[in-house]
């Protein structure tokens, strides 16, 4: 069985439409990759891809996008609410079929070295694949952003791991990472006090004693006039979405403010939904195995066993 993997690369870009198409198209070209979805946001300024398949054939489309995105976006004029320190800003590989995360980690590892020769764009490995423990955890990687890294990188604390020492002058460094799957999932708030949302995030995210698993920011959504606590669940089945937005509701309400909607950003594993339903509906001994379209496909690919799940 030919081991597959999701990808999830983020670029700086959610607002020329030319420059999207552009880094998307060689994930739709590309035999052996599927391209599950894609979503730009304006605000952030930010384009997030899942693609799925193979590694050589993902590691071929990646650089094809990269190209793109690296002759296009340029780092020194970019502005949007989103962190970040690189036109491609994080590559993170997600082990699917016939995969583990150890093979997940030496794909990221070795795709790092050939990322850095072919765009001489500098790369920080991180999560799973990370070299230096402090540095599995995102946030200290992107901490200052582009503008603070640029500076900082001949600090052996802040040098790339592959390649550099110097950021690429317009397209910074890109994080490459293997990791579980998360849950993007963003909570709008009726208002627009950026200090709000924020403070909301530092409370709950799990760096600073909040919620397990939970990584979160307050960014500013400035074409709606609102604040948005967007949150990472980096592991949904320690906390659940249900938690994070019971949470945020409670702090907000303290200052008086409602949670206007939500909405879960890209691709969410099935599971993450359903045990959020049968919670809602206070299904006593729910099993996944009960979802008649997951039986239908664990038995049209073959998956199932004779007689039901155990």
């Amino acid at each position: 069985m030919t081991p597959l993997f999701e990808c999830v690369p983020n670029f700086s870009e959610g607002r020329r439409p030319e420059v999207i198409e552009a880094i998307v198209s060689p994930f739709r070209s590309r035999p052996g990759v599927h391209l599950l979805d894609f979503r730009a946001d304006a605000d952030h300024n930010r384009l997030v891809v899942s693609v799925a398949g193979e590694a050589e054939a993902l590691q071929e489309a990646l650089l094809g996008a990269a190209r793109a995105a690296i002759t296009s976006i340029d780092l020194r004029t970019h502005r949007g609410a989103h962190p970040r320190i690189g036109a491609v800003d994080v590559i993170p590989f997600v082990p699917l079929r016939g995969a583990d995360m150890g093979d997940a980690v030496r794909l990221a590892r070795g795709f790092a070295g050939r990322y850095a020769r072919e765009t001489s764009v500098p790369v920080y490995l991180y999560e799973a694949a990370a070299l230096r423990p402090e540095r599995r955890n995102l946030e200290t990687v992107r901490k200052g952003q582009f503008e603070a890294l640029q500076k900082e990188t001949e600090t052996p604390e802040r040098a790339p791991d592959v390649g550099g020492p110097r950021l690429h002058p317009s397209a910074g460094a890109t994080a490459i990472g293997a990791r579980p799957f998360l849950v993007a999932f963003n909570i709008n708030l009726e208002s627009s006090d950026l200090a709000l949302a924020r403070s909301i995030a530092r409370t709950i995210r799990a760096s600073s004693g909040g919620l397990p698993h939970v990584k979160a920011v307050g960014v500013a959504l400035q074409e709606r006039g609102l604040v948005q606590v967007s949150v990472n669940c980096t592991d949904y089945r320690v906390t659940g979405l249900h938690q994070v937005l019971e949470r945020v509701r409670e702090e907000a309400a303290k200052c008086g403010v409602r949670v206007l909607e939500t909405e879960i950003y890209g691709l969410v594993p099935a599971a993450a939904l359903l045990s959020e339903a049968a919670r809602s509906l206070q299904v006593a001994g729910f099993d996944e195995a009960q979802v008649l379209d997951l039986r239908l496909l664990d038995v049209m690919s073959g998956i199932a066993e004779v007689g039901g799940r155990g």
